[in-house]
């Protein structure tokens, strides 16, 4: 089995996406960029029963967290929500440019997604704050491209993200205890030290977490609670 250092970005990237942008669609991840697809592409995907129920809940999710950077309103329930997310390994392989080897199948990755109201509220409406996210757990599962059971892997992580006037300007991820067979448990080590050391997925935290806020929240303007009781 074949590991590059991408491969290890890549995979510590799929545990970072899947919390901290609530991704409802895959989210790019480092390396060559992939040839775009066309618009509609998505649209023409079939997505499996369980696909289909992950993204009703992803987007239940994004409306909670939506609906406080509209208000901005600091009183109110926190947000708590079970996350799933399956990375295709077709997708994996377009994100990672078609160039870099992922040497598993596709990923499953779940997390209990914990977000406070009022730091999050204080993060949109005020002109500078610093945010620290409740330490956040993720499981992934690996499939292999061969017979046999999945690679579990399971890491935590505390995010920290700075905003200046409502718009993220610097993150890190801020990686913690990890569990996952020995082989890859020494390269997530690896990569997930490099990052707390050198932040090098910070720039891209920060890219996810203002996507989410600006173009993300604008999908589901319609839905949120707040526009409903108007």
């Amino acid at each position: 089995m074949k590991l590059t250092h991408v491969s290890i970005a890549a995979l510590v990237m799929l545990f970072a996406a899947s919390i901290c942008a609530n991704a409802q669609d895959a989210t790019p991840l480092p390396g060559p960029a992939a040839t775009p697809e066309p618009a509609n592409a998505a649209d023409k995907r079939v997505l499996t029963p369980e696909e289909k129920a992950e993204k009703e809940a992803r987007k239940a999710c994004k409306i909670k967290i939506c609906d406080i950077i509209a208000t901005k309103a600091p009183q109110g329930d926190d947000v708590s929500c079970d996350i799933v997310k399956t990375w295709r390994q077709e997708d994996i392989v377009k994100m990672l440019g078609g160039q870099i080897n992922w040497p598993w199948g596709n990923a499953v990755c779940q997390s209990k997604l914990e977000v406070k109201r009022e730091p999050l509220a204080k993060a949109m409406s005020e002109t500078a704050y610093d945010m620290s996210l409740p330490t956040q757990k993720v499981s992934c599962k690996l499939a292999q491209k061969q017979a046999g059971e999945p690679n579990v892997v399971e890491i935590a992580m505390a995010p920290k993200i700075k905003f200046k006037d409502g718009k993220a300007v610097e993150a890190a991820l801020n990686w913690g205890t990890a569990s996952a067979p020995l082989l890859i448990y020494t390269l997530i080590y690896a990569g997930t030290g490099l990052d707390n050391s050198a932040n090098v997925l910070g720039p891209e935290v920060v890219r996810m977490v203002n996507e989410f806020t600006t173009k993300k929240c604008a999908e589901v303007k319609n839905e949120l609670p707040s526009n409903a009781n108007r």
